[in-house]
């Protein structure tokens, strides 16, 4: 794993006391999935393919408190809750909640200046609830539209990831870096395609890589490139800003190139809920990777 050396500490992020507090309220809220795990509760249904657990709304409420009371000016959009409007002076102005429109559009609106945090209180919920030891707390600090902190943290491994806009890609204290893999035929990688002809383009890149996997969890996935563990991570479909808003900065901050499936900018507050993908990898293998998962085989 291409873990390199430790940070050096003399030179500080500006978002560092952000990040703290980001570290800090993660693994927090990984402990109450940890205490949780396999003892799981209700399990309700938010569509045919998406579940919630009675663990998802107790992360979240921990997390959301807790900005509450350290940021009561910063917006927030939750993925169980939506968009949450910040309290007090130098706060917007409220306005319909979240749930009467798509909840990423609202929050374009209202979120994409100043500050704003975008919580997963328990991204890979599915795995989470049937026992399957792939899931994490993801969060993030937006300002101005951009991701500027971003902690991922797994409770089962006790493992945080992190980064800030203005810093390298950490695992606790030491600093991460994407693959050095020379050859495509070694890679790799997190693979989830939809969308015209995916069976060919799925058959494309499997040719062209060593082997492909589908963890479940979007923002673990994206974090494992920043570590190696991945060589790549590509989903074409599906995600919504909460799934890649940490794990793309951190990605991108171990050296990844980090775009949408088309190619373009890999964040942006304003798309739908759950209707784009991403692609992260190294340079040297990005480009090949994006013309393969969006071209059917010839």
């Amino acid at each position: 794993m291409p873990i390199a050396q430790r940070v050096d500490e003399s030179t500080a992020s500006r978002h560092a006391a952000d990040a703290d507090f980001a570290r800090d309220v993660a693994e927090r809220a990984g402990a109450i999935l940890l205490e949780r795990y396999e003892r799981v509760g209700e399990v309700s249904y938010k569509s045919a393919k998406d579940v919630v657990t009675e663990v998802d709304h107790l992360s979240e409420a921990l997390i959301l408190g807790s900005i509450r009371e350290r940021f009561p000016s910063d917006g927030i959009l939750a993925e169980e809750s939506g968009e949450h409007r910040g309290r007090g002076p130098g706060a917007r102005a409220a306005a319909t909640g979240a749930h009467q429109t798509d909840r990423a559009a609202s929050a374009a609106r209202s979120l994409a200046s100043g500050r704003s945090w975008i919580v997963d209180p328990l991204d890979g919920t599915v795995n989470y609830a049937n026992g399957l030891p792939l899931f994490c707390v993801s969060v993030a600090l937006i300002v101005d539209g951009r991701p500027a902190v971003g902690v991922v943290h797994e409770p089962l491994r006790d493992e945080t990831f992190w980064a800030t806009a203005d810093g390298p890609a950490m695992l606790g204290d030491r600093v991460l870096a994407v693959s050095a893999k020379d050859k495509s035929t070694d890679l790799v990688i997190q693979l989830a395609l939809a969308g015209r002809a995916v069976a060919s383009r799925a058959r494309a890149v499997r040719k062209a890589v060593r082997v492909t996997r589908n963890i479940g969890s979007s923002a673990l996935a994206f974090t494992y490139v920043a570590a190696g563990r991945f060589d790549a991570a590509i989903q074409t479909a599906g995600m919504s800003a909460w799934d890649i808003a940490a794990a793309g900065l951190i990605a991108e901050r171990a050296g990844a190139v980090v775009t949408d499936a088309e190619g373009g900018s890999w964040f942006d507050i304003a798309r739908a809920t759950r209707t784009f993908g991403c692609l992260a990898a190294p340079p040297a293998h990005h480009a090949e990777l994006l013309r393969l998962s969006r071209q059917p085989a010839g």
